[in-house]
């Protein structure tokens, strides 16, 4: 005669309303978001809500975003990019446009065999492996993930492991060259605005958003309202303005769409694969060093600018490590947005063609 059944162990917040589910998720996104930023954690509005929403979401809570909401916030991602391709990054390129684009295109290959390996070892599927390897902006690599297939929990799970590492590292670095580094400026998060330029950021948002889902491109929430918005950049019709506030809700938005999605397995799957994705980050941090020891011998650059520049991921925590030292700025953040350009461009292929071969 078999066993009798287990009884069902109800999870921690599965009984909860949906009313005290919701008021825990906002408290707990809150509470981590403040406490990561004091102790300057890259990405911490985003973490906090992210890892908020995993204990959550793993646990039994049963919230549900909207999906309008979750796009709107990738819309708001993509004019955030398109700012910071400014004037000062593209001359930077034009300078020195043949030692930028071979450093990128050694650190997207890099990348990509790193992806190739881990789905080749089974510890990631293939596309998942690809998208959790590039060297792009963590946030937009999780949103492409998500739209060409792959699992966005896994991605976002090894993209912010490694954005964590490389600003400790980064940081490290940066330290040892110029000491100390001095207060973070304070953010003013209900200061005067420009409502104009707001508002036409707003409308290029909506209409680039909605244009790219009428055309059915995948990412296009992010994607047309990125190239939009820098073109008019670029032309000197619009100054793109996100004030601190709609960058917070917008990335609440996303962490929370990502966590709330993760469950018992994943979490496990995550914890089993820790080991092998912090060897890869590893590899990819001394690759990077590698290129930039190269660029301080070859093309004369100083070792801080060429660090930064190659620092494969983490572009918000580079770009404010870098304009609290001596680097020279305008390089480190040209290399990073061609680099995530890039990415954009080949992603796609290559994350096709990884699993496709496997």
């Amino acid at each position: 005669m078999p066993p009798p059944p287990k009884p069902h162990r109800a999870a921690l917040f599965e009984a909860m309303p949906w009313g005290g589910q919701l008021g825990l998720l906002l408290a707990g996104s809150l509470l981590l978001a403040a406490l990561f930023a004091l102790v300057h954690l890259p990405a911490a509005l985003l973490l906090g809500p992210m890892i908020a929403g995993i204990i959550l979401g793993s646990n039994g809570a049963r919230l549900s975003l909207p999906r309008r909401a979750v796009f709107a916030s990738q819309t708001i991602v993509g004019c955030l990019i398109a700012r910071s391709i400014t004037g000062d990054i593209v001359h930077a390129f034009l300078r020195d446009w043949p030692l930028l684009l071979a450093t990128v295109l050694t650190i997207i290959a890099t990348s990509g065999v790193l992806g190739w390996l881990i789905s080749r070892w089974e510890v990631l599927p293939g596309s998942t492996a690809v998208w959790g390897s590039a060297p792009g902006g963590a946030s937009v690599m999780m949103i492409m993930a998500g739209a060409f297939g792959a699992d966005a929990r896994l991605v976002a799970f090894m993209q912010y492991l490694r954005v964590v590492l490389v600003a400790a590292v980064a940081s490290l670095v940066a330290r040892l060259w110029v000491g100390q580094p001095g207060p973070s400026p304070e953010v003013s998060w209900f200061g005067a605005l420009d409502w104009g330029n707001f508002a036409a950021t707003l409308l290029i948002a909506a209409g680039g958003g909605l244009l790219g889902m009428a055309l059915r491109i995948p990412a296009g929430a992010l994607l047309v309202p990125m190239a939009i918005a820098a073109v008019l950049e670029a032309m000197g019709l619009v100054i793109i303005v996100l004030p601190p506030w709609l960058l917070a809700i917008a990335y609440a938005f996303l962490g929370w769409s990502i966590g709330l999605s993760f469950n018992r397995e994943i979490l496990q799957h995550a914890a089993r694969a820790l080991l092998p994705i912090v060897l890869a980050i590893g590899v990819m941090i001394g690759m990077c060093a590698a290129l930039a020891a190269m660029l301080v011998h070859y093309a004369g650059i100083d070792p801080l600018t060429a660090y930064l520049a190659t620092s494969p991921g983490g572009m918000d925590s580079v770009a404010i490590i870098g304009a609290a030292s001596k680097a020279d700025l305008s390089f480190v953040m040209a290399l990073q947005v061609v680099r995530l350009v890039i990415v954009l461009i080949v992603g796609p292929p290559l994350a096709r063609f990884v699993a496709q071969r496997l």
